[in-house]
């Protein structure tokens, strides 16, 4: 396949919002891309003109949104020549567990099952594109980091791995489902332990994903993703199912 320009994972979540619900999906698409890593912690969110611009909202909306995140915590708005509106650089946890746990099996098995879908996907179709060297370089790139983070940071560095492989796909409409499932996986993740040693075994599977899309190796790069994926879908089933 071609090689083309590589998809924005920020042009995918920054889309027009349906107005009947402005204030609240403004919310939500900013926190999506602050939760996901795709405006990453201590970096400035685009202005509030673009913004505006982009979602389709007007500016007084988004400025509530944005001081509705900053009042939890999660940006904070800097005046002068450098200012703007700045992702903080300690998140705010995520909320507290039930005491069960416990979350419906049902819902539980359709965003495993999206997320398999999507993600393995994903996988092979990256690997089946003739990458740019600006996408190899975003692939190593978010790579190294999500091996680098430490166990506060990794679920966001973890999931911009993810999403920079939906982004080399070069499809817009593939990079958009992928934040919209990895948002849903991500909120049933934070309801179970990071586990030091299978975040060990999470980067490894990283590596093999990567290694096998830059080598062009697609049925390799849908296998590494199909078994990365199925161990994280085992974990939590005997943690929320």
């Amino acid at each position: 396949m071609d090689s083309t320009s590589v998809v924005n994972a920020g042009e995918a979540l920054f889309r027009p919002v349906r107005t009947g619900n402005a204030f609240e999906e403004t919310v939500e698409r900013l926190l999506q891309a602050i939760r996901l890593g795709v405006v990453g912690a201590g970096e400035r969110l685009p202005s509030e003109r673009e913004l505006a611009e982009r979602l389709g909202v007007s500016r007084v909306t988004l400025r509530e949104a944005i001081r509705a995140l900053s009042d939890a915590g999660y940006v904070e708005s800097r005046r002068g020549r450098y200012g703007g509106t700045f992702v903080n650089e300690s998140l705010p946890g995520p909320p507290e567990r039930s005491p069960s746990g416990k979350v419906d099996a049902v819902a539980l098995e359709d965003a495993l099952s999206l997320r398999y879908v999507l993600e393995t996907g994903a996988a092979e179709m990256a690997a089946a594109r003739t990458l740019s060297p600006a996408d190899r370089r975003h692939l190593t790139g978010t790579l190294a980091e999500a091996a680098a983070a430490d166990l506060a940071d990794y679920r966001r560095k973890d999931s911009r791995l993810h999403l920079a492989i939906a982004e080399v796909t070069a499809s817009g409409s593939l990079t958009t489902a992928m934040a919209d499932a990895r948002t849903r996986v991500n909120q049933l993740l934070d309801r179970i332990p990071l586990l030091p040693p299978n975040l060990e075994h999470s980067n490894a599977q990283h590596e093999a994903i990567v290694d096998a899309i830059l080598a062009g190796d697609a049925p390799a790069a849908r296998r590494a993703m199909a078994e990365h994926i199925e161990g994280t879908a085992s974990l939590l089933r005997a943690f929320l199912s």
